[in-house]
């Protein structure tokens, strides 16, 4: 099924959402969901998602005891999580409830930085390309002025009611 999304008006898009803006566009819930705030948000292009890292967060007690660290590859789903609430944030008539977002591919992942509890990472992600159901993101994860991670990255944007029917 082919279905052409139309980006919403830059006035029909919130600048920001807090953490009930987030669940409301994907599907994500604690302890997975990774990201607290999404700013500066441009329709169909870029954002900017807030982590705050604790270290309450279930990874850390096994990663590392004693040296806490948070694993990359969180850093890099909290980057997918930021790119698919953009996504639902700014297409016409997709919601949580309509479509789901999925993962396609990782292309790069560079990771520079460690980040421990107490960073607060701002997550940007800038549109690449989008074709139909296709985006292509380019994402950075820092902690203050520190570039922490970085990857490019693919998502498909798919009817829940496709999803549905395959179950």
């Amino acid at each position: 099924m082919t279905t052409d999304y139309k980006v919403l008006p830059q006035d029909k898009v919130p600048s920001t959402l807090d953490i009930g803006g987030i669940m409301a566009r994907i599907p994500h819930r604690y302890p997975i969901l990774l990201v607290d705030r999404i700013i500066d948000i441009v329709a169909g292009e870029s954002c900017t998602g807030v982590k705050k890292v604790s270290a309450n967060e279930p990874a850390f007690q096994g990663h590392f005891p004693g040296h806490p660290i948070m694993p990359g590859v969180l850093i890099i789903e909290a980057m997918a999580q930021t790119a698919a609430t953009l996504v639902v944030a700014s297409m016409d008539g997709v919601s949580c409830d309509t479509h789901i977002v999925y993962f396609m591919t990782i292309e790069s992942a560079r990771f520079r930085h460690p980040v421990v509890p107490g960073d607060q990472l701002h997550i940007k992600v800038q549109k690449d390309r989008q074709r139909g159901n296709i985006w292509k993101f380019k994402g950075e994860a820092f902690a203050g002025d520190t570039l922490c991670a970085e990857s490019v990255f693919t998502a498909m944007l798919v009817p829940r009611e496709e999803v549905q029917s395959k179950e």
